[in-house]
């Protein structure tokens, strides 16, 4: 990205703006005023689902021509919305829900036309995310959104090895059908932390289980998962921070440094990277040592 200064509110050379729209996470009130008019005054209107778009702007009175813009033809119709961009026609990029840009396609839409040096201008509302950690009861003054983990079980054990030690709450997405497997792996690699459960935001069966995630756990055991869950993650605690900034591994013979990475799925060539990074050691140091 080259250097650039956007004056979001000046003329901008006979280019048009494109506006990242903010819609409704569940009630159709969460829509703003400027949202409405945005989208009234728009040339086009880029939508992830054009069905269920063109439900929203029935309901508000919207007419303006409404594209389809997602992750299966974004490369065809994102060039075909530079080029309106470049003639000077105005693009409303909206998603299904919430704001655009964020766990959908509409970052590359927005990359491009910033190499264009197109203007990009947010139109803000409502968010799943951060409207589930303020109601979280968790910490909000540091706050990472995670997005949603890797399905597969190697993946997903990476992933939270990552994640496990940064000093700041997690934000999650998860699906109903996978949000208990989700928690028995955060119990299992994160221990016990306070969790917050947050299901169909601003909707009529909108719900908050706050919790351990064990208790949380259980209460999906005799309560369906039902909707799509934010689920709110406490930040590790400080026996947690200094356990994991201990040297794990020192108490192991190099036979079970290896065969630990070994059982976590590497093969043995990935392991002894592994072994050897850890103990500052050449890999064929630790090959030799092996013999």
């Amino acid at each position: 990205m080259t250097f650039q200064v956007q004056k979001s509110f000046q003329p901008h050379d006979g280019k048009g703006c494109l506006y990242l729209v903010a819609t409704p996470i569940g009630n159709l009130e969460d829509m703003t005023f400027r949202a409405v008019r945005i989208l009234k005054e728009a040339d086009w209107i880029a939508a992830e689902d054009t069905r269920q778009t063109r439900k929203l702007l029935t309901h508000f009175d919207i007419s303006s021509r409404v594209v389809s813009y997602h992750e299966h033809n974004k490369k065809s119709s994102g060039a075909e919305l530079i080029e309106k961009l470049e003639l000077g026609q105005s693009v409303a990029l909206v998603s299904d829900a919430g704001l655009p840009s964020i766990s959908d396609p509409g970052y590359d839409l927005v990359q491009s036309a910033i190499a264009q040096q197109i203007p990009v201008i947010p139109v803000p509302g409502a968010n799943a995310a951060l409207s589930a950690l303020i109601v979280s009861g968790l910490a909000t003054d540091r706050f990472v959104f995670i997005g949603f983990l890797p399905r597969d079980q190697k993946s997903l054990k990476k992933e939270l090895e990552r994640w496990q030690g940064v000093p700041a709450t997690l934000l999650v997405y998860e699906s109903p059908h996978r949000v208990k497997k989700t928690l028995e792996a955060i119990y299992k690699q994160w221990g016990n932390r306070r969790i917050a459960l947050v299901r169909e935001l601003t909707k009529r069966y909108e719900e908050v289980i706050r919790g351990t995630a064990l208790e949380c756990m259980q209460w999906l055991d005799t309560n369906p998962p039902l909707g799509e869950y934010c689920i709110v993650i406490e930040q590790a605690g400080k026996e947690e921070l200094e356990q994991l900034e201990s040297v794990w591994w020192e108490e192991y013979s190099l036979e079970e440094h290896l065969e630990h990475y070994m059982e976590q799925g590497e093969d043995k060539k990935a392991a002894m990277k592994c072994v050897a990074k850890d103990r500052g050691m050449s890999k064929r140091d630790v090959y030799n040592s092996l013999l």
